[in-house]
């Protein structure tokens, strides 16, 4: 094997094209990157001599099999709705693929053709989910071997803004898809405490955030993900009475994220007619009971979320411009893609920003008749604006397990996570070189 394909040249890109190209002059792969916007692959390629950047309008279905169909080993950093399109053609033309993002149902039901044809499916190689996998099951199974048993499993994961960058009332800057930050959370959470099922609906989800400890940062909110239960199996944690995989942010940006969806900002499901010609003021207004009408859109606004119009939250709506009269100029968008639009330019990392990851697992454990717990935390920061770190830790387990496929290391095939010790243990070990390191806290409880 000697041709990868890397599809898709976004925010999550850098890393992985980088790691890739670096391995490929030694090793004789060749690079191509491949995106809507062939400037944007270019600049990532860089003039290597090993790459190319190219064009691709992925939906039109001969141009994106052309590509494939010259790879071995196909990665797909697409929305995830788009992965479903290159994995039917990875099928049908017989490539390996590799993405970041969750393995939906549709996904899964490939894995016995995969298997069948010997090929590599892998999902989940990402950050969250992918790293938080990775080092969970490396933790579980050295708990496991000194004869512990895991009584609970508490994750965390938040993609946030460097403190020496964070210059703005939200604690919040933008370093992944801007959709999905809009749409983050939406459904139903699922986990389980002291063995019971615990359901948060979208309504309630960022009013019911709770405070972790972070070391030597503070206290940090956290929301809990969609579903928490689906990973018991994967993780041998069936039995398991606690679970809980949550989302970190600074504190007090639950509580003003939670106003714009009471408001019903993040709403994607209809389009606002006209909006082109709204103003955002005018826009906030429309949310609002007619027959209500005392007092300035601002300070209803503020009632309608029952908070002082001097508040933290509603100075972290003003800051936002929603009550300005500046044109939203998006033609019949919905509430949500004018919110991304706005966020787009309000959270707009600048080119010498630095972001920051934080991952935090616990691990609540009986051995040798105590009760013991286990608190592992990852913090990493950024470069810039273009090196982010949201980028390295989801680029660089793409681009190692990449190379793991392409020298013939990985014979695991069918559709995967990244939850096997063959798999997991050189990931974790080669992104230590990248300062990729846990520290580890223990005590009796």
């Amino acid at each position: 094997m000697n041709s990868i394909l890397i599809i898709g040249a976004g925010r999550s890109a850098t890393a992985c094209i980088k790691y890739v190209l670096d391995k490929a002059q030694d090793r004789n792969w060749f690079v191509t990157v491949a995106d809507a916007d062939p400037k944007l692959a270019e600049a990532k390629v860089a003039g290597h001599p090993n790459g190319r950047g190219t064009w691709l309008d992925v939906m039109k279905v001969n141009d994106r099999r052309e590509l494939i169909g010259r790879a071995d080993v196909v990665v797909s950093l697409l929305p995830a709705y788009l992965h479903l399109e290159v994995a039917h053609d990875c099928i049908k033309l017989k490539k390996h693929l590799i993405t970041a993002s969750y393995v939906s149902q549709e996904m899964h039901q490939l894995a016995d053709e995969a298997r069948n044809r010997e090929l590599i499916f892998m999902g989940e190689m990402g950050l969250d989910p992918g790293i938080d996998h990775m080092s969970a099951m490396q933790q579980i199974n050295a708990i496991k071997a000194k004869g512990g048993e895991i009584t609970a499993f508490r994750s965390y994961t938040g993609g946030l803004v460097a403190p020496e960058s964070d210059d703005n009332p939200w604690h919040y800057k933008i370093t992944w898809n801007p959709r999905n930050v809009v749409l983050a959370g939406q459904g139903t959470a699922q986990y389980l405490e002291n063995g019971k099922h615990r359901y948060i609906p979208y309504n309630r989800l960022f009013k019911e955030y709770r405070l972790i400890d972070v070391p030597g940062m503070g206290a940090f909110e956290v929301y809990a993900n969609r579903d928490s239960l689906m990973y018991r199996e994967a993780y041998g944690l069936g039995e398991i009475p606690n679970i809980l995989r949550g989302t970190i942010r600074y504190r007090g940006f639950s509580e003003a994220w939670n106003a714009l969806v009471k408001i019903g900002l993040t709403d994607g499901s209809y389009p606002i007619l006209g909006s082109s010609q709204l103003t955002y003021h005018e826009l906030m207004e429309a949310y609002l009971n007619p027959a209500f009408t005392s007092g300035s859109v601002k300070e209803r606004i503020a009632n309608f979320i029952k908070r002082d119009p001097d508040s933290d939250v509603m100075k972290k709506l003003e800051w936002l411009g929603l009550f300005s009269k500046k044109k939203i100029r998006l033609k019949n968008a919905t509430p949500a893609h004018i919110l991304e639009q706005l966020l787009l330019d309000k959270w707009k990392l600048k080119p010498q920003d630095k972001d920051m990851i934080i991952m935090q697992h616990e691990f609540e454990y009986k051995l040798d008749g105590q009760q013991q717990q286990l608190t592992s935390t990852l913090i990493m920061k950024g470069e810039d604006a273009e090196n982010t770190a949201m980028s390295k830790l989801v680029g660089l387990p793409l681009g190692i397990f990449v190379k793991q496929v392409m020298e013939g290391k990985i014979v695991r095939t069918g559709v995967n996570i990244p939850v096997m010790p063959e798999v997991y243990q050189p990931v974790l070990e080669e992104l230590k070189e990248f300062g990729v390191v846990f520290q580890e806290q223990h005590k009796v409880l």
